[in-house]
């Protein structure tokens, strides 16, 4: 919406939310190593990089393909949702990260749905 505030054309999908978990990502798993193919003309590999790398290439590619279409009005890729939901995502990471609130919403789910038998975490920071 912020992108194009006048525009009469909806942009629906879930591919904001992706964008959510993969900034929350982010925040909660820098350092994970990823494994990625590079091609480089006949040069075809497997390499390992920092999560952390991956995800600022991605968010980066994002905002570039989604300039053009800025303030116009047509449809396909909601980059900007994309965008929009990473950022969410890092910044309201921290309000779900505290145990305390996961235990209390872990407690109330358990008193609204008795047979839902939630596992045991075994996260570890």
């Amino acid at each position: 919406m912020l992108s194009n505030p006048a525009s009469s054309i909806p942009m629906v999908g879930a591919s904001g939310a992706i964008g959510g978990v993969m900034g929350a990502y982010a925040v909660l798993f820098p350092k994970v190593r990823v494994q990625t193919l590079l091609i480089l003309g006949f040069l075809v590999r497997m390499i390992n990089v920092p999560a952390w790398g991956m995800l600022a290439y991605w968010f980066g590619f994002q905002i570039l393909m989604g300039l053009p279409s800025l303030g116009t009005e047509s449809g396909g890729v909601a980059f900007w949702a994309h965008v929009g939901g990473f950022l969410a995502g890092v910044v309201l990471m921290p309000l779900f990260r505290n145990a305390d609130l996961v235990a209390a919403h872990r407690a109330a789910s358990a008193r609204a749905l008795p047979n839902i038998g939630w596992p045991r975490s075994t996260y570890t920071r």
